[in-house]
């Protein structure tokens, strides 16, 4: 089971919206969810259309009983949302638990070891934190695998954000595991200039530690919120269930960029090998006899050639390459369905030029022919457009993202 904190000191940020409809969507997408709210003012449950007043029992009462050797199981506070999403509601007297909690050993791993009793029943938990980091939030912390920033693209959506980062990682080193810790741009207008550019320096600072995906402005998500439904069902049409639906993929599909990752660095480490056996072989094979005016030549030649690194081996494997008159592009997505291409020299139109896929290795590969140029292009893998990882040339697009560059000569 993979463990989802959602968490942000600042409030008004959209974590519990976030938590909600990522929830919803991992539940539709086929995954057996438990979304668990860790904030006293109970906003899941709400979100939910669960009855304040018909919840009896809340994770409070779970996480405390242990303290108290009179141990409440989860699944007697669990309320079915739908076939695949359980929530496990919180009360205004989580806001006490610090207190509660005072002196007791191990205070900090009360929500890993609850979430432990039930990680074969689920295959993700995600946990809406409060928006302050105290115990409850180094609770969620201890017990995550991955943790989603969501922020605001507004005025203050830079203010602290780094720190905030700071703090978190700090907190996670504590927790003595490794945590994926990811920044999540929400209620992005691209209709207004603050926004974008604020999304632009979001980019720019946190890159490879954003989401692709961006949680829009929509107004029906606020409307679901208010009739207790997630998007998802509120409006299954809607820009906003688009953006979480494919956020749940991304969530889904970072276990296979980390298969991706494991692939590409298996082959980096039989390069090495491969080069240090090439090496070797080099070294034993008797050389020839060389005349004495070749030898004299040879010896006042330049010092020879570095061998390769492996990012330059990688290079001859994967990016892209020109030649017979084409550009050859070449990537690695074991767990995609389908990769294609989209840029200008396509009218941006990702289903004129599909990627093969090479047997079962992973690999895809499409060759394209085009006149000398410069060109801009994104990889379009599973429906999610994103910019090429094996191209360093890049150019910054007007939605606030990178277009990979080649340029054909």
């Amino acid at each position: 089971m993979r463990t989802v904190a959602v968490v942000n000191q600042k409030g008004g940020c959209g974590k519990t919206t976030v938590s909600i409809n990522l929830a919803s969507a991992l539940a539709e997408a086929g995954k057996k969810v438990l979304l668990v709210d860790m904030d006293s003012q109970s906003h899941c449950a709400v979100g939910l259309a669960v009855p304040e007043d018909q919840i009896e029992q809340s994770i409070y009462d779970v996480l405390i009983s242990r303290s108290r050797n009179e141990p409440i199981r989860l699944s007697e506070i669990l309320w079915q949302i739908s076939d695949k999403l359980e929530l496990a509601p919180a009360s205004i007297d989580l806001s006490a638990f610090e207190q509660q909690m005072a002196g007791i050993a191990d205070r900090e791993s009360c929500l890993r070891e609850v979430l432990d009793e039930v990680k074969d029943q689920y295959d993700y938990a995600i946990v809406d934190c409060p928006p302050a980091v105290g115990l409850l939030t180094f609770n969620a912390l201890r017990s995550a695998t991955d943790v989603v920033v969501p922020v605001e693209t507004g005025y203050f959506a830079m203010h602290g954000l780094s720190k905030q980062l700071e703090t978190l990682s700090i907190l996670c080193k504590r927790c003595q595991q490794k945590v994926d810790v990811r920044v999540l741009a929400s209620m992005y207008d691209i209709r207004t200039k603050m926004s974008r550019e604020i999304l632009a320096e979001l980019r720019s600072r946190f890159g490879d530690r954003m989401f692709r995906t961006i949680v829009n402005f929509n107004t029906k998500i606020k409307e679901a919120s208010s009739f207790g439904q997630p998007i998802n069902e509120y409006d299954p049409a809607s820009k906003g269930q688009q953006d979480f639906h494919a956020l749940a993929l991304e969530v889904i599909g970072a276990e296979a960029q980390q298969q991706s990752r494991r692939i590409v660095n298996s082959l980096a480490d039989q390069l090495e090998s491969i080069g240090a056996s090439a090496n070797e072989l080099l070294q034993m094979a008797k050389p020839q006899p060389i005349p004495p005016r070749a030898r004299e030549s040879k010896e006042q030649s330049s010092e020879p050639p570095k061998p390769a690194t492996t990012d330059q081996k990688l290079s001859e494997y994967y990016g892209v390459s020109q030649m017979e008159g084409a550009v050859v592009f070449v990537t690695l997505y074991p767990r995609a369905g389908k990769v294609e291409i989209a840029g200008d020299f396509n009218n941006w139109q990702p289903s004129a030029n599909p990627m093969e896929k090479v047997g079962d290795s992973g690999v895809w590969q499409t060759k394209i022919k085009l006149p000398q140029g410069k060109y801009r292009y994104r990889l379009v893998v599973d429906g999610h457009w994103q910019q090429d990882p094996y191209n360093e040339v890049t150019e910054l697009n007007p939605f606030g993202e990178y277009n990979s560059v080649v340029e054909v000569k």
